[in-house]
């Protein structure tokens, strides 16, 4: 069913989160590349994820779900052209970091993707590809897909990012294992570290110094490193929608077990805390992305600012963040935030216009909004369209479990991209939904 409904509710109790979406799809490239097979536990079977593994075996990787985790054998960095157009589905973050390793592998392939990708900018992966040796021929409107890639060769280079982006540091790191010579990648602000976490775990030469990341290129030949077992911990992003769900919630408790606490993930932590929230959080010894246990006890949050270097660590999250600003006592000025206007949605335009349809005093920035509550939610006449925005749908779901009275929410097959599993975990902490 691709429509929603959902009814006000009272949530809490205990659930395990789906794998991390973004290390999967980092695991499926890296483990594709690898000699051998490499065995992946948590591995997330979502749309996005799926859309990357399958990618990858058309360049010659194959992988196999069995016995409750997902194999894959790698190609020992000989990529293979593909030979139909790499279809990426909605995900962004495999688009970018995809487009690095083609660029590397030394073929031309072309890349497409849904409606929604195919709105979304791709000029800050073309230009430090292009420096590097590669050609990119961005053929939709406005610099979007589809993308023609046609590299190999690749020089090393030294690219500072123009803004703070994970998927473009790592779409370069990942080019760069093709290069001659040493690539280097300079922030300027911590983003997302999980490409270089898994570098250090198989053994890729990294060098990481602050903001400057640093990796020897392999040369054409392909980078070469052994497979390994991983495990993927609980996506934090997902969990987001829950902790936030009872840190509003006065007297309500969770628990959240074996979720992804990579300091780079986790500012929504932060600020929750900032905000009021009672949140404790145990952290487990690991090799690679940390992982622990959540948990949230309700209470009433009050306003705060949220800005400058924690926005690339919370930015999936700031939509849901957006409601628990509703439910704080006071203002919440979200600010330096407007990548979110180039997602899968414009995502500031979109929760600023729902918000207002339960009721609450927003403002809308270029940037960002000011919440003002706490509100007192109102039920919005007619269906919520989620623009096909996991996100989206899922914080309006959440939203309205604060609310007096049921509300449809439309085009939420979404949702299948990141949480699967979303509508029945609504269900086990207590919500109602029913398919329309």
């Amino acid at each position: 069913m691709n429509s929603k409904t959902i009814f006000p509710a009272s949530l809490g109790g205990s659930v395990n989160v789906p794998g991390d979406k973004s290390i999967s799809q980092r695991v499926a490239m890296l483990a594709s590349l690898a000699e051998g097979t490499s065995k992946v536990t948590g591995y997330l079977n979502g749309e996005d994820a799926r859309s990357t593994l399958s990618a990858m075996e058309q360049m010659g990787a194959t992988a196999e779900f069995r016995d409750g985790a997902l194999f894959i054998t790698g190609v020992a960095g000989q990529l293979r052209p593909p030979a139909e157009p790499l279809n990426m589905g909605n995900s962004g973050t495999g688009a970018r970091l995809l487009a690095g390793l083609v660029a590397g592998a030394g073929f031309e392939a072309t890349m497409i993707g849904d409606e929604s990708l195919s709105s979304r900018p791709m000029g800050r992966i073309r230009n430090p590809l292009e420096l590097m040796g590669a050609h990119i021929g961005l053929t939709g409107k406005r610099g979007t897909l589809p993308m023609v890639i046609c590299g190999g060769k690749l020089q090393g280079t030294g690219y500072l990012l123009p803004m703070a982006s994970a998927q473009v540091k790592s779409c370069v790191l990942l080019a760069g294992l093709y290069a001659e010579g040493k690539t280097t990648v300079v922030e300027p602000r911590p983003t997302r570290d999980h490409t270089e976490k898994l570098f250090q775990a198989l053994d890729i030469p990294i060098q990481i110094n602050g903001l400057e990341i640093s990796i020897e290129g392999f040369g054409a030949a392909g980078p070469r490193f052994k497979a390994r077992d991983f495990v993927i911990p609980g996506d934090f992003s997902s969990a987001a929608f829950w902790i936030v769900a009872i840190a509003a919630r006065p007297g309500a408790e969770l628990l959240l077990e074996h979720v992804g606490l990579n300091p780079r993930r986790t500012a929504l932590l932060d600020v929750l805390k900032r905000m009021g929230a009672d949140i404790e959080v145990t952290v487990a010894e690991a090799k690679g992305d940390p992982y622990g246990t959540i948990k949230v006890r309700g209470a009433q949050l009050t306003g705060t600012v949220i800005e400058g270097d924690e926005i690339p660590n919370l930015i999936d999250e700031i939509p849901i963040l957006s409601v628990a600003a509703a439910l704080a006592d006071g203002p919440t000025d979200i600010r330096d935030a407007a990548e979110l206007r180039v997602k899968e949605s414009d995502r500031i335009a979109e929760m600023v216009k729902n918000l207002r349809r339960f009721g609450v005093e927003v403002e809308e920035k270029d940037d960002g909004m000011v919440v003002t509550g706490p509100a007192t939610l109102k039920t919005p006449a007619g269906a919520i369209d989620s623009h096909d925005d996991h996100r989206i749908a899922m914080s309006v779901a959440i939203l309205n479990t604060f609310s007096t009275g049921a509300i449809q929410i439309e085009n939420v097959g979404c949702v299948d991209t990141s949480y699967p599993e979303f509508w029945q975990h609504m269900e086990r902490l207590g919500g109602k939904v029913e398919s329309l």
